[in-house]
């Protein structure tokens, strides 16, 4: 990683879980237009599961990563200091002039501590949600890594206004659109020549698609139990697909909550494409995910999300996202009464938010290449 040519902008991106290596790679795609930038992708192995990180460097056409730290899983604690360890070295040796960090995990706000203590520049894409719940781990995550940066690249207006409320300066502020979404426009079509609900023998627009991996709803039984409970009772309208995280798998294990599953469709986890494919037929989404809630909002589909709050409210003003919360009985309610309308062909009419349009990405690489 030594021997790039003078003079060449050096870009330095972090990916570690799902979520960011859909990020990544329109970043790395429109990076590579420019013919002075030099990119190393670092990989923290935060995601280590088969099925949560290689497939997704398959089907989101992103080169192997130049480093892997392979850190693995562990407490918020170790995992963000075995991060910090291991990527220190890589940031030394690359001597990149900026460090790209996305979304709000433990990697994120460890490679961007690093970054700014060895005086590197950190752009921070996907900066300015609040959820204002600090009992979660990503929304400290978020907070402190847009105090740290020097290019905070916002999704929706409700970012640019935490951000000034913060006090961070006008001109470090730029809103330029959801790189995620760049990523879900490109890939769509690929998915749906998979035809996989027609596979799995589903009807379109006749089943309910789960995801469940925040530590508040997976992490005890008097959380999980009655989220479980409530798709139990869903799966008795309509079949019911939860492809589990590996944290939530393990969690319905322990706890002894298997039970609780029935007529649940317990799945392992899915490739991108396989996933996009599924949500894009669903009648409904439950997931506690907020980049789910945003790719629901884009491909127009119901999405009811597990929580008290997000840190996405684009998606309930111009979209179709809901806070249900955790109670059965809510679950229930609104999941058969939006899937109605989604086979009826009734419900809002989703719009896009601005700048939600496929070119996010090239907005980023563009003002980091004029800034530096």
């Amino acid at each position: 990683m030594n021997d790039q040519a003078l003079g060449m902008i050096k870009i330095l991106h972090v990916a570690g879980t799902r979520p960011n290596f859909i990020k990544i790679a329109p970043l790395m795609a429109a990076f590579r237009a420019y013919s002075d930038v030099a990119q190393c992708l670092v990989h923290t192995g935060q995601h280590y599961d088969e099925k949560l990180s290689k497939v997704f460097f398959e089907d989101l056409e992103i080169a192997h990563p130049d480093v892997n730290l392979g850190v693995g899983s562990a407490t918020h604690a170790v995992q963000t200091a075995r991060i910090m360890m291991a990527f220190e070295p890589v940031c030394v040796d690359f001597k990149p002039d900026v460090v790209t960090v996305v979304g709000d995990v433990n990697s994120t706000i460890a490679c961007a501590l690093v970054a700014v203590k060895l005086g590197i520049r950190v752009a921070h894409v996907e900066a300015g949600l609040r959820s204002f719940d600090w009992t979660m781990p990503e929304e400290v995550n978020r907070v402190l890594t847009d105090r740290l940066s020097e290019f905070l690249f916002t999704t929706e207006e409700s970012a640019n206004e935490n951000l000034r409320r913060e006090g961070v300066p006008p001109e470090r502020i730029h809103f330029v659109g959801n790189v995620m979404v760049d990523t879900l426009l490109r890939h769509r079509e690929q998915a749906r020549t998979l035809h996989l609900s027609k596979r799995l023998g589903l009807v379109p627009r006749g089943y309910a698609l789960v995801t469940l991996h925040r530590p508040g709803n997976v992490d005890t039984a008097e959380s999980l139990g009655p989220i479980l409970e409530g798709l139990d009772r869903v799966a008795d309208e309509m079949p019911v697909l939860f492809p589990a995280h590996p944290r939530t798998r393990r969690s319905i294990e322990q706890l002894g909550l298997g039970d609780r599953l029935g007529k649940t469709r317990l799945m392992e986890p899915l490739s991108y494409l396989e996933f996009i494919a599924l949500m894009d037929d669903a009648a409904v989404v439950l997931t506690d995910s907020g980049g789910i809630q945003e790719e629901t909002t884009v491909l127009g589909v119901p999405c009811l999300t597990l929580r008290p709050n997000t840190e996405r409210p684009v998606t309930i003003e111009q979209g179709t996202n809901q806070l249900v919360g955790a109670h059965p009985e809510a679950i229930v309610q609104a999941a058969i009464r939006v899937s109605v309308e989604r086979r009826d062909g009734g419900g809002a009419t989703p719009a896009l938010p601005a700048l939600w349009d496929g070119n996010s990405a090239n907005r980023v690489a563009r003002i980091v290449v004029e800034g530096l």
